[in-house]
């Protein structure tokens, strides 16, 4: 059977995998539209395997890493979900008080790929806590698609009150120094942008392809760096809008948008994948964040 490439498959493949990850399609309607795009070299399972995430060998950071504390602990959340657990990671020889970095999950969960990229962000020298929101109905199940259909059920103002509550954790946090920044991926981009709007204090803020506020934005004091992937129709659908609203405040922004890439295309893990958009934009977020957390 072929071995697929990122270059085999067309992008209409891609947009509906975005339609299924993002719930806009159920699985069966799914796999029916795949199978369009099958051929006798190109089955729809080698389809489906090829796009579902890969957490087995795109781990970059061992969760031992001998350079790092990184336990998993639990915090209270009293306007969200209760207690939920969350993965707390700093340098283990940091010498100084850390700027502090919440780090938020996708549509599902606290998955391998957060978990990674938040190991990845402490060794830069912060502190950082990735919080599950799935912690209410147990946690991460193990699997992307379980962690979609839980994550549904779970109220959406109660899941940003659950990341208020962890940057609150990290302020008050002996190790840290006082600056506490948000970065997130799809829905976590959505509550990086939430989290300027609601607090504050939030010193710097790094939505990955989020979708935007409507009201309020003239509450927003945190800069932002806002990353946008150059084929995501959808998302990017809200950023005119966004900006002018931006723009009307005075707020404090800038924004990179990475032609030719895919929604998701910071997430290792998957076929969406861009090496290039991905190194930049995050080495553009840990600039970001030295710029305004470690002062």
């Amino acid at each position: 059977m072929k071995t697929l490439k990122k270059e085999d498959i067309q992008q209409e493949v891609f947009d509906l995998y975005d339609a299924y990850a993002h719930n806009k399609l159920e699985r069966r309607e799914f796999v029916e539209r795949l199978s369009l795009f099958a051929a006798s070299s190109i089955t729809v399972p080698a389809l489906l395997s090829f796009l579902m995430p890969d957490y087995e060998t795109t781990r970059q950071i061992a969760p031992n890493d001998p350079n790092l504390d990184s336990t998993f602990i639990t915090y209270n959340s009293p306007k969200g979900g209760g207690s939920i657990k969350a993965l707390l990671s700093k340098p283990k020889d940091a010498r100084t008080k850390l700027g502090g970095i919440v780090v938020v999950h996708e549509n599902r969960g606290l998955n391998p790929y957060i978990e990674d990229t938040a190991r990845i962000a402490a060794l830069e020298g912060f502190i950082t806590i990735a919080p599950d929101a799935l912690s209410p109905l147990g946690g991460y199940p193990g699997n992307d698609d379980d962690g979609r259909a839980m994550q549904r059920k779970r109220d959406s103002k109660e899941m940003l009150e659950d990341f208020i509550a962890a940057y609150e954790y990290l302020l008050n946090h002996e190790d840290c120094n006082g600056n506490v920044g948000v970065v997130g991926f799809c829905f976590g981009g959505s509550i990086s942008n939430m989290m300027a709007v609601k607090v504050p204090t939030l010193k710097a803020s790094v939505p990955f392809y989020g979708g935007q506020p409507t009201e309020d934005i003239d509450q927003i004091q945190a800069p932002l760096l806002l990353q946008y992937a150059g084929l995501d129709e959808r998302i990017n659908a809200g950023w005119p809008a966004y900006e002018a609203k931006l723009k009307a405040h005075n707020k404090e922004y800038g924004m990179f948008l990475y032609p030719d890439v895919n929604h998701g295309f910071h997430n290792n893990t998957t076929p969406r994948y861009d090496k290039e958009a991905a190194e930049l934009a995050w080495e553009r977020t840990i600039a970001f964040f030295k710029e305004h957390l470690n002062n």
